[in-house]
This record gives structure tokens, sequence and C-alpha cells, in this order.
């Protein structure tokens, strides 16, 4: 005997806990976020520092020079002094006191200073009778110079040193603020990538739990709105999982129900045949017994040999330009002779002109002998079976519609919402009323969708149910149109 195909079903249960994943040291999020941060802070306290330290230094510079002018006037009233006496002694007096303050004192007399040091230019400037303030080479040293003039080409010039400049002095006064800045925001990056990351592992574990089959995982949901977002997708991603999976349990035990059926009634003929049960002459109608429980059982098998190859990429598909009207005619010869055999009324309704459509013709029959066939399995002797062809459009290239009604039970509102789902209807109607594998329509579904298609159930006129497949038009119709 062949081989005969095996069907791989899926097993539920618990999965294995995946494991761990090493997390190596600067690549976690965490490590990013606080590295970004740093550097960040870094970047802002240069900048701060760059502008900052300028314009601290140059607001140094200005109090100094103030302050030295101001000593400047003080110096001039003073040594300004008419009695000879009186002004040496004060001046003397100031003189101390200034260089006490690392504040050097030049005084002019008669245009002529009392020491060098002293640049010639700011001498003649003074001695001439105007101002001097700003910053000069004094001695060989870079100095701010305030320089103001008496009658009669006195003066007095007051200089102290800059050495480096207030740079020094202002940078020991920011580097603490700035060093605090940059801790803050080592801090802030700590804080805020800890923020970041928390949802982000608890949705990494989630996801973790779903893979080991944990389908009561949720994750919590909390601002801001891309955690938000990620966190209403886990969860509907479980519960749909769980949904999905509720589903399959379902169907795998309708499948094991039917599956057991045709093996049960072939194991009891197949043991009263070998223990001599059965006389000769109820041997010929036993085997067509075993027969046709055979050949249901083939064709379940082969229904799920379809349903799991319909997914698969290469699942062999050749659309070529059909005319609908001539399917349905080739169809209804051979249903409508089977329909007679049971009393059931069988309708062909069809234009007179051709109605094309892009489509795999023999993919196509299957889905309308499938349809015919779940609806002689259902309708009464004397209610009719139709079947109808009509174009999708005025547009010859805007495909067809194949239509299989009946005037059998029929299905409620509720069992149009899963018609096409496997096995939802015969888990319905179970012992209510003659059903089929439960594949068929979830066949027929998949089919019309890899063909560009689709199918729809609903309510007919004869009473019954009517399904709807709608057929994409020939792209070569489309192409000479345009």
């Amino acid at each position: 005997m062949p081989e005969q195909p095996t069907v791989a079903l899926p097993v539920l249960g618990p999965r294995p806990a995946p494991a761990p994943v090493r997390r190596r040291p600067g690549r976690t999020l965490t490590a990013r976020a606080i590295l970004v941060t740093c550097a960040v802070a870094l970047v802002s306290v240069l900048v701060t520092a760059l502008v900052a330290v300028p314009l601290a230094v140059r607001g140094a510079e200005r109090r100094d020079q103030d302050a030295l002018a101001a000593q400047a006037r003080l110096a001039a009233d003073v040594l300004r002094v008419r009695a000879p006496r009186q002004r040496d002694t004060a001046g003397d007096r100031l003189i101390r006191q200034l260089r006490q303050q690392e504040i050097e004192v030049y005084v002019i007399r008669g245009g002529t200073v009392d020491r060098p040091g002293l640049p010639r230019p700011v001498v003649n400037r003074v001695a001439a009778g105007h101002p001097v303030s700003g910053r000069r080479l004094v001695a060989g040293e870079r100095a701010l110079v305030e320089g103001r003039p008496f009658a009669g080409g006195d003066g007095v010039v007051l200089t102290r040193a800059t050495g480096g400049g207030p740079w020094r002095p202002v940078l020991r006064t920011l580097w603490l603020p700035l060093l605090a800045g940059l801790a803050a925001g080592a801090a802030a990056g700590l804080l805020l990538a800890r923020r970041l990351a928390r949802p982000i592992r608890t949705a990494a574990t989630a996801a973790a739990r779903l893979r080991a089959g944990d389908r009561s995982v949720r994750v919590p949901v909390e601002p801001p709105d891309e955690v938000a977002d990620l966190a209403y997708a886990l969860n509907g991603l479980a519960a749909a999982l769980a949904t999905s999976e509720g589903r399959q349990r379902e169907f795998l035990l309708s499948v094991s129900h039917e599956l057991r059926t045709p093996l049960t009634a072939i194991r009891g003929y197949a043991e009263a045949l070998a223990d001599g049960v059965i006389d000769g002459d109820r041997v010929p109608e036993t085997g067509r017994t075993v027969l046709a429980q055979a050949e249901h059982l083939d064709r379940l098998v082969s229904d799920l040999l379809a349903l799991a190859r319909l997914e698969a990429a290469d699942f062999p598909l050749e659309p070529v330009p059909v005319d609908l009207v001539g399917l349905a005619a080739d169809a209804g010869r051979t249903w409508s002779d089977r329909c007679a055999a049971v009393g059931v009324p069988f309708r062909l309704e069809a234009p007179a002109a051709p109605v094309p459509a892009y489509t795999d013709p023999g993919r196509i029959r299957q889905v309308v002998d499938g349809l015919l066939e779940n609806a002689l399995r259902v309708v009464p002797p004397g209610a009719p079976i139709v079947l109808a062809v009509r174009p999708a459009g005025p547009d010859p290239a805007a495909g067809g519609i194949v239509e299989v009604r009946d005037g059998g039970p029929g299905f409620t509102d509720d069992d149009l919402a899963v018609a096409f789902e496997r096995g939802a209807l015969h888990q319905r109607y179970r012992g209510v009323r003659k059903v089929g594998s439960g594949l068929g329509l979830a066949l027929a579904a998949g089919l019309v969708r890899r063909l560009g298609g689709d199918v729809t159930a609903g309510h007919a006129a004869e009473g019954g149910a009517a399904f709807t497949v709608r057929l994409p038009g020939n792209p070569y119709l489309t192409r000479t149109s345009g």
C-alpha cells in the first residue's frame, strides 16, 4: 500500500523557559543613557564655561579697573593739597597703604616721573593734563593703569600688575559650580535611564513569559505614550495568543473527533471480518461501508494538508484568464445530476455574455465544489440550490462574482461572523444537523484570498445561506483599455 500522508498537529502545553540573556557592560540602555547624559552635561558645562568665563573675566577686570580709578581719584585729591608739608605727610601715608595693596604709585612733577618703569607716553599724556585709564606695560609687566593730572604738568599714576590676569581667580571661583553641574547631569542621567529602562525591562520579561507559554501575563500601562503603546501591544498580543490557542485547542478536539469516527467504523468492520462474524453475503456491503469511511477520512486529511499548505509561500497557484460562465456551466453539469439524485432542484444563473476573471480555474472549481457540497449536505429534498455568476461591474476588467445560494436552514447573524473560522460552525451544529469536517469554508476562504479575491457569507433569498466569491479582473484587459 502507498504510504499515507501524515498531518503534523501542534502540541499545546508549557514551553521551556528561555535562557537568560547575558548583558555586556556598556551595551544596556541604562549605561548608554547615562553616557549620553554625561556627555550632554559635559558639553553643556564646557559651553557654559566658554561663555561664562570670558564674561566673568571682563567683569572682574572692569571691577578692578573701577577700583583702581577710585583709588587714583583719592590719591589725586591727597597729592593735590597745596601745603607741601601736609601734602607730603598724607601722600606718604597713602602711598604706603596703596603699596600694601600691591598698587604702585608714580608721582609726576613738571613732566618728570619720580621713578623709572612708567611708559613715557603715559607720563607725557598725564603731564599734558589728560587722564589715562587702561592697560599698559609697566616695568615689563602688563598692568592696569589709572593716571590723573594736576595743574602745572604734575600728576599721579597708579598701576596694578595683572600677572596672569583675572583668569585664575575666576576659574577658581567657577570650577566648583561647573563640577556640581556635571555631577547633577550624571545623576539625572542615571535616574532618567533607570526610568526609561524599567518599562522596557518589564516588557522584555513579559515577552519572555509569553514565549514560555504564559498567556496570563499583562504589562502595566503607564506614561509616557510610547511606553503605554508598547504595553497595549504586548497585552493585546497576549490576549490574541490566548484566544488563538483556545480556538486551536477546540479545533484539534474537533478534528480528533472527526478522525476517530471513521477510524472506529473501519476498525469495527475489520475486526468483524477478521473474526468471521460477517458472512459472505454481507462482505460487499461491508466493503462499501469501509470504503465510504476511508474516503471520508481521506477528504479530512486532504483538507488538513491543504490548509497547512495554504499559508506556505510555495503554495502552487496558476492564475490565467478565465470565463466564469463556462466554469459555472461545467460545474452545473456535474452538480445537477448529483442534486437530482437526492431530490434537490439545481439552478444555474449566468448571463449570455462571458464574465472574464483572472484566477486559477482548478482552485476556483475546488472552491465552488466545496460550497455546493456544503449546501447539498444541509438542504432538505425539494429546497433549491443556485449557482449564479455575474460581472462585478460594467467594466469587463472589474472581475466577476460567483454565488452559491441554497434553501437550507441557513445561518444566524452570529454564525455569519465566524463562518470561515476553522471548525467554528462544526462545533456549533455537530449533533444538530449534518456537518462536514469543519474545514471546508476555511479552506475556501483561504484559497480565494490567495487568489486576490474575497468571500462573504450572508442570507439567501431562497431562505438559506448565500456565499459570494468576488474574483479580480483580467489585468490584460485593464492594460488594453488603458
